[in-house]
């Protein structure tokens, strides 16, 4: 892990913002020259940059700010303990155009050995669209009757182990709606 703070042009501007430290401490904390510091002070460097506050993303803690303002020759040191920044964003896999037309056999795959996934489900683990998802379900594709339905784990859209979660969760949902409707039906009778 870097030294540096995460954003550090916007944790920049809203130091100078919102505190009373000397340019070079936060020049050398986020590792800018000291004239972009001033820069920022005047307004003529980081004009649309929104302030990123180092206190809320556990950057800083309120009493190293308070040390630093009063003494001028302390550094501003980074709280490692509370910055863990971690992506769990997914990150879309590269297909290559020639396996790209392979998806709508993926999707038909799917849909016929495990027509319990939802459309959303089947977007996630092919990487097909919605509209293309449901003219396949639907056999309203247009070119429907040339498609031969292929695993994905084959063309690696997805893994075995993706298409196992999607299915246990597609099946609680079954479950959990046939007993809210079985349920409502007791009410009813009742």
């Amino acid at each position: 892990m870097s030294d540096k703070p995460f954003m550090p042009k916007a944790t920049a501007v809203w130091l100078v913002e919102n505190t009373k430290i000397s340019f070079k401490q936060i020049a050398n904390f986020c590792d800018l020259h000291e004239l972009e510091i001033k820069g920022i002070a005047d307004g003529d460097v980081a004009r649309g940059i929104k302030a990123y506050n180092p206190i809320l993303a556990g950057q800083l803690t309120r009493e190293v700010i308070e040390e630093c303002s009063k003494d001028t020759s302390k550094p501003l040191v980074l709280n490692k303990k509370n910055l863990d920044i971690k992506s769990e964003k997914k990150i879309n896999k590269y297909i290559p155009l020639s396996k790209r037309q392979d998806r709508p056999d993926a999707v038909l795959w799917l849909t016929k050995n495990y027509p319990q996934l939802s459309d959303g489900q089947i977007i996630k683990l092919v990487g097909s669209t919605k509209n293309t998802v449901s003219a396949i379900r639907n056999k309203n594709y247009w070119n429907y009757s040339s498609l031969n339905p292929k695993d994905p784990v084959v063309f690696s859209f997805c893994t075995e182990f993706d298409i196992k979660k999607a299915i246990d969760k597609a099946d609680r949902k079954i479950a959990r709606e046939k007993k809210e409707t079985e349920k409502k039906s007791k009410n009813i009778t009742t």
